[in-house]
């Protein structure tokens, strides 16, 4: 079983806090130890991570179906 699969079978609760997760992180370690260089690259790492997680979800299968039911659902 491979890491991706592990992704895709996760609820959609866990598939948001794995998006918000390391950008709260990076924001409470800010808070803690300042603006350095450090709490700087994780948070940046940390947009890119929520970015990517948000621009990509319309693009999983279950979400691809969910946007299929919506439209059938919207033009009855």
């Amino acid at each position: 079983m491979s890491l991706w699969t592990i992704f895709v079978r996760l609820s959609p609760y866990a598939r948001v806090g794995t998006a918000l997760a390391p950008f709260l992180i990076a924001i409470v370690l800010r808070l803690m130890f300042g603006n350095n260089r450090v709490t700087r690259a994780l948070l940046s790492v940390g947009t890119i991570w929520f970015a990517v997680n948000v621009f990509m979800a319309p693009y999983s299968a279950g979400m691809r179906q969910d946007l299929v039911n919506l439209r059938h659902a919207v033009f009855r």
